[in-house]
């Protein structure tokens, strides 16, 4: 029988390694795997190359796994804004290593990872310092720059729910990136709302079949509000969630 639930957070996290590249899915805090990030400093394994699409918020999440030493290396497209002092530190401290990566380079290049392309031209960067050292070819008279695929050992994502092969679902925004990173990993670890009964899902609104996914682990839920009805339970810091308007 194909079960690829674990009984808790700590096991979804087990055998990581020093010096791994690990994905973690979110924009900025929406579908941030915080959980299982929680976990893995826990868990201790350091020297990790992170591939993300920022570079933490606040003191929570990933911001907490830099502020514990356990990164050498970023590779994101914002590493920098109003709530990315830990970051900030580290690198104005010389501590971490950054490579900037275009938005939308970032996602194709994972994306190519995934699918199995070997290298795609990308019009993105051209004429910049993001383009120095890269092939250029000029293709219907526009020029581009031969872009690799990102590859990571672990996937770290969060998804709405998921059943026991795996199979799962995403809420709105919260999607972002998981996708293309649970694609493109050796191990995809997947924290989730809940885990539901095999057959539940809805084959049509599957987003990440189960082929992607090693490890499934049920979250508390971080519940929501919308359209200023309030629907329980508490936000990213573990605060009860207040009505708004």
């Amino acid at each position: 029988m194909i079960d690829k639930t674990v009984a808790g957070v700590p096991d979804a996290v087990v055998g990581i390694r020093d010096g791994s590249t690990i994905m973690i899915g979110g924009f900025g805090r929406a579908g941030q795997p915080v959980e299982l990030i929680d976990a893995l400093i826990e868990q201790g394994a350091t020297d990790l190359t992170i591939v993300s699409n920022n570079a933490g918020n606040g003191d929570r999440g990933l911001a907490a796994l830099l502020a514990a030493g356990r990164v050498r290396r970023m590779v994101c497209s914002f590493p920098r804004q109003h709530d990315s002092w830990v970051f900030d530190g580290l690198y104005r401290a010389g501590r971490i290593e950054l490579e900037i990566v275009p938005q939308g380079n970032l996602a194709e290049r994972i994306r190519a990872a995934g699918a199995g392309i070997g290298a795609f031209f990308s019009p993105t960067g051209v004429g910049t310092e993001l383009a120095a050292g890269k092939e250029e070819r000029v293709i219907d008279g526009r020029r581009y720059v031969l872009e690799y695929p990102i590859r990571a050992d672990v996937a770290l994502i969060s998804a709405y729910r998921g059943d026991r092969w795996g199979n799962l679902v995403y809420r709105e925004t919260a999607r972002n990136f998981g996708p293309v990173m649970a694609s493109a990993a050796v191990t995809t670890v997947v924290q989730v709302d809940e885990v539901v009964e095999l057959g539940s899902l809805d084959p049509e609104c599957v987003v990440t079949p189960g082929i992607f996914v090693d490890r499934v682990v049920a979250v508390t839920p971080r519940r929501w509000v919308r359209d200023g009805a309030f629907v329980g339970g508490v936000d990213i810091d573990g605060e009860p969630l207040a009505v708004t308007s």
